[in-house]
């Protein structure tokens, strides 16, 4: 487990630049926090360090549920907040995309656990005073 600090949207995506480089070929990442907690400021970086788009590029895929990022490296951003039950989960073919040769990226993926694979890393987000973040990486 690690835990680091950021006081800035740039901090944040900074942040995941770094941990875009340790991230293997093929990972599943859950991306754990409140809503405004930065989730998607996180996702950003990582793309941006996987070098598959620009941060400007990354958006919270809330409402189309998956966004796919980058052509021979893929990251696929998936958000299951707008999401009620299993069911509605098991219907985005989730297996399918953890089979594939790329990183996914998951916002509220802890609602529904019995999706996740056991071997995923989590990142779990805090929002502190003064806009800082505490960001804690397990699994990594």
């Amino acid at each position: 487990m690690r835990t680091f600090e950021t006081d800035s949207e740039e901090g944040t995506i900074a942040l995941g630049v770094e941990l875009a480089r340790e991230l293997p070929p093929k990972a599943i990442v859950l991306l754990v926090g409140n809503l405004g907690a930065g989730k998607t400021t996180l996702a950003m970086g990582i793309v941006k360090g996987r070098r598959v788009a620009e941060p400007d590029e990354v958006s919270s895929p809330t409402f189309t549920l998956i966004h796919e990022y980058g052509g021979g490296n893929k990251i696929y951003h998936i958000d299951l907040y707008r999401l009620d039950t299993a069911r509605d989960v098991a219907t985005l073919g989730l297996e399918e995309l953890f089979d594939r040769e790329a990183i996914v990226l998951i916002e509220w993926g802890e609602r529904f656990p019995e999706f996740i694979p056991p071997q995923h890393i989590e990142v779990r987000i805090a929002q502190l005073p003064d806009d800082r973040r505490r960001i804690t990486v397990l699994n990594l």
